[in-house]
């Protein structure tokens, strides 16, 4: 294979993949006037269901917009030798390897995101804004951005020094100790998501003293749930959506509820709920979550060192050099079909595991509270509830809600 070869090669996995996230758009968008399933009609009334309708054809005309800018920019710096001037100016800064590394990527993700945080500003101030979803003001908006910044300057670039002077040191081993390091950065984060990270964008406060901590402690001490403390999350201060989620293992497992669902649901719903949680902890989906990527990564990492050392890379996109940061980008590339087959296998496991969730809070508190829940949810959120059966198969973690409702039936 000649080097022009793999340029058009690069070239036409971009464009098939913008393709084929066209495609299942348009075919979502056929769905968006569909007549409701009988167990979602009492979701929506007439008026509530028609705001759902422009809620998804905003965001379906939004998503279009922004992935073809995204693919038009990304064409022009490949057919203007974007690669090339940028890899010259960065050389002439500095001679060292691993700063080139890091100053080369640090442009192309900063350049990124700017771009992303443009996109992110239109979705969050006007389509999020116009629907009631929005609660956030700029001034927080930027804070998050700033501390995006930060948070990857102090974590994100010691880890890319790490992982390039590996490469640098340790030749054939590379993706072995790589593959180590970013196991151990993998579950530094599970362990202390919650306490570090999520700090520094929300508050987390213990639940208050009331009816609803009592019959959540009683739920738990029945299963044998070991709790220590439930948090609430003050999600409502960036919008008016509700979650809940499961987060670290061993001393450091922690349950956080959003005010945000608090104030939505009743106590026996919000129970249920709790139970679908401690199921994940229960089946140890966590534990399996984990095992499953880094075992993808494992998989990532051997084939970028078959693959990083080869000069074809380079020479197509015109550098005559071999190096680190340009196999990083034409790797990223080219492993696109292999990493939208891993992410389609991981979303099979996790709607399995939503199902077993379900299951579990079926058996232990109450399915119709949980259905309810579910329904008050997806109604707050305005969720797409016909989506078209490709996208869900390949892109959903989670069961549709109408196949959710049909297992807690059972």
């Amino acid at each position: 294979m000649n080097p022009q070869t793999l340029f058009y090669i690069l070239i036409g996995i971009l464009v098939l993949n913008f393709t084929k996230e066209t495609i299942l758009g348009l075919l979502n968008a056929k769905h968006f006037k569909d007549e409701l399933p009988e167990e979602l009609r009492d979701i929506y009334d007439l008026r509530e269901y028609k705001k759902s309708q422009l809620y998804k054809k905003e965001n379906h005309l939004f998503s279009l917009l922004k992935n073809a800018f995204s693919l038009t920019a990304t064409l022009l710096f490949f057919w203007t030798q974007g690669f090339f001037h940028l890899d010259t100016f960065v050389r002439s800064l500095t001679a060292n390897e691993i700063s080139i590394s890091l100053i080369f990527l640090g442009i192309l993700l900063f350049v990124s995101d700017l771009i992303y945080t443009s996109f992110s500003y239109y979705k969050t101030f006007v389509i999020e804004e116009k629907f009631g979803f929005n609660k956030t003001t700029k001034k927080l908006f930027f804070m998050d951005k700033l501390k995006g910044w930060l948070l990857l300057l102090f974590l994100g670039v010691p880890l890319l020094y790490a992982i390039t002077w590996l490469y640098l040191k340790s030749g054939s081993l590379f993706w072995i100790y790589t593959w180590i390091l970013l196991s151990i950065f993998s579950l530094f984060l599970n362990l202390f998501y919650s306490s570090i990270i999520v700090p520094l964008f929300n508050k987390q406060s213990p639940l208050e003293e009331g009816v609803l901590k009592t019959k959540l402690e009683h739920f738990a001490l029945k299963v044998g749930f070991k709790l220590d403390k439930i948090f609430v999350i003050d999600g409502s201060k960036r919008s008016s959506k509700a979650n809940a989620y499961f987060s670290g293992f061993g001393s450091k497992k922690r349950i956080v509820l959003y005010d945000t669902l608090i104030q939505d649901l009743s106590t026996d719903e919000i129970i249920a709920v709790f139970a679908h949680e401690v199921g994940h902890n229960k089946r140890k989906h966590l534990y399996y979550n984990i095992l499953l990527s880094i075992l993808f990564t494992g998989l990532t990492l051997f084939i970028l060192s078959v693959l990083i050392n080869n000069p074809l890379l380079s020479a197509s996109l015109d550098l005559s050099l071999p190096s680190f940061h340009i196999g990083i980008v034409v790797f990223s590339i080219l492993y696109t079909p292999i990493s939208e087959f891993t992410g389609m296998l991981l979303n099979i496991v996790s709607r399995t595991f939503e199902y077993q969730a379900d299951n579990y809070a079926k058996e232990n508190s109450n399915a119709i509270d949980l259905i309810q829940a579910l329904k008050k949810l997806s109604k707050k959120s305005l969720s797409n509830l016909t989506p078209h059966p490709t996208s869900v198969f390949l892109y959903y973690s989670h069961p549709t809600l109408l196949k959710r409702i049909k297992n807690l039936k059972k």
